[in-house]
């Protein structure tokens, strides 16, 4: 049975604990009330984390909790047959088997534009309907760019490359609704993931001469004599050093060391433009000299709060909001990472050691980004997605629409991601996937009504879509509605199939999901549902029930 997925829209806002250590609990307060549409509710007892037995020595097999854990916090879900792998591994060997040979390049291949800098132009075409052209082309090379990255999340054998590539994506904030070119923002992503786990004082120089880059915070702008402190200010507060660490004075003459730094408008290569270079002598974080741009980076990296602040922030995206008692590692994992000369794989390596990533506490304590949700879901279940296009549009409408972050901050994560309409749609999302089986039986044992669609089947449809389109919704059974005229993004909501079967699911991974067995949402969630789990029916209503409970929201 084929069936096309439909998106529901949703904004975010942010709510923040005061105390960190109830940071856990406070965020699945807030996704059970998000979710009925009430105030905020003390937490009980339900929403303490998962027994866990005493620590094992350090050469033992870690368990299955262990593993999900780490999984769900390196890649995106953890299915079933990983967990049980990894389960059999002690922490350290496991930590090595996901640094070892991680990818550098994507396992897909491109659209076949991307390696293309090119504009459309054709005879007898005016210079309105040029742009357009490109407006249009643009567009649909954006959902193009978009399904690609989706489907590379989906099919790569080393997850932790994408989560690494992603992570960088929101540190470098850059968007295509201001570069508009979408071959510059492939190019970049490639950039990205070549260097995902590798150097990060190799990764700045190469992100500060990239061309989106360049494009995105007005680098190409910049010269003698009216310098642009754009990408001097943001190179400085969001990638670097962090705000407080520098003076309105150390921007000014950064962005005069930068002068000159543009990009060839008929290839969209870089290129540095010497008559247009500031040569004079320029005093950056107390040092004088005739600094250029690639100076002005070697000063950046040898600011020791440039290691403290990656530091931090990868903190943040494998164990959680750093707390004061964690303050001394991340003094040690910094200067470590400084003293390496900025190498990534022992940062991240030194993070996943640590015993705050490790902590029972801290379990639950992330909440699953969208593309967390979406892209970990899918290859939790290993659902056959046949278009991926959709599933991209689904991560816009839940506020995390690739290659677009929101501003130069990029997406702010956490909390903010969940609100009571992106928990509504997040909740629509996870029912209509999970209800392919329904659809399936509805197809086999109705019998066919008037218009060639079985009766069970359109009444699924007439429930979930009442007054919608119905020739649209009879197309391959389709849960989703798309504008007319259609768009491209309408398009390829249509286009959107997958498969999947909660029966073969669970014989495939020796599961019983037809009994109680507590021993499947540990499979599942971070934490002991929140919702009382239904006695089980099928498997399918199993799965249902699991991936609607609140905690499957938390990582």
């Amino acid at each position: 049975m084929e069936i096309s997925l439909p998106v529901t829209a949703g904004y975010s806002f942010g709510l923040r604990a005061a105390d960190p250590c109830a940071q856990s609990v406070r965020m699945k307060a807030i996704i059970q009330h998000a979710l009925c549409g009430f105030s905020l509710f003390m937490a009980s007892v339900a929403l303490m984390p998962w027994p866990v037995a005493a620590a094992a020595a350090p050469s033992a097999p870690m368990g299955r909790a262990d593993a999900w854990h780490l999984l769900a916090r390196t890649g995106f879900g953890a299915a079933p047959a990983d967990v049980e792998r990894f389960a059999t591994l002690s922490r350290e060997a496991a930590i090595d088997a996901l640094l070892t040979d991680v990818r550098r390049r994507a396992t897909l291949l491109p659209p076949a534009w991307a390696h293309r800098y090119e504009r459309v132009f054709r005879p007898g075409m005016t210079a309105e309907q040029r742009r357009a052209a490109n407006r249009r082309e643009q567009v649909e090379r954006g959902l193009e760019l978009r399904a690609w990255w989706v489907a590379e999340m989906l099919a790569t054998p080393t997850p932790l490359t994408e989560r690494m590539t992603l992570f960088w994506h929101n540190h470098f904030a850059t968007s295509q609704q201001k570069v508009r070119v979408a071959s510059l923002m492939y190019r970049q992503n490639v950039l990205l993931r070549e260097h995902a786990l590798g150097n990060f004082a190799v990764l700045l120089r190469e992100v500060a001469k990239d061309p989106a880059m360049l494009v995105w915070l007005d680098g190409a702008q910049n010269r003698r004599g009216a310098p642009n402190e754009n990408f001097a200010r943001e190179v400085m507060e969001l990638f670097t050093l962090g705000e407080g660490r520098y003076t309105e004075a150390d921007v000014r003459e950064a962005a005069r060391a930068l002068t000159g730094w543009s990009v060839d408008p008929e290839t969209g290569d870089f290129r540095f433009r010497r008559a247009l270079h500031d040569p004079g002598v320029k005093t950056i974080f107390g040092r004088t000299g005739p600094h250029s741009g690639d100076d002005l980076i070697t000063l950046l990296l040898a600011q020791p709060a440039t290691a403290e602040f990656i530091t931090r922030k990868l903190w943040r995206e494998f164990v959680g909001e750093p707390r004061p008692e964690d303050a001394p590692e991340i003094t040690r994992l910094a200067a470590a990472f400084r003293g390496s000369g900025y190498e990534l794989k022992p940062l991240v390596a030194g993070i996943l050691r640590t015993e705050a990533f490790w902590s029972p506490a801290r379990r639950g304590e992330l909440v699953k980004s969208p593309v967390d949700l979406v892209v970990g879901t899918l290859r939790t279940f290993a659902f056959e997605v046949e278009d991926a296009a959709p599933f991209a549009i689904v991560l816009r409408q839940l506020g995390q629409d690739l290659f677009a972050p929101p501003n130069v901050k990029g997406w702010p994560g956490g909390e903010a991601w969940l609100s009571t309409s992106t928990l509504l749609a997040r909740k629509a999302f996870l029912n209509r996937l999970f209800r392919a089986d329904e659809m399936r039986e509805a197809a086999n044992d109705a019998t066919e009504g008037t218009d060639g669609m079985p009766r069970d089947a359109r009444g699924l449809i007439d429930r979930d879509l009442p007054g919608q389109g119905r020739a649209r919704a009879q197309m391959r059974f389709a849960l989703g509605t798309a504008p007319a005229p259609m768009s491209p993004m309408g398009r390829a909501q249509l286009r959107g199939q997958f498969a999947f079967s909660a029966t073969d699911w669970a014989a495939r991974h020796g599961l019983d999901l037809t009994r109680a067995d507590p021993g499947v949402a540990e499979l599942l969630l971070a934490s002991p549902p929140v919702q009382a789990q239904p006695v089980p029916r099928d498997a399918l209503a199993s799965l249902r029930a699991l991936v609607l409970d609140p905690a499957y929201q938390l990582k």
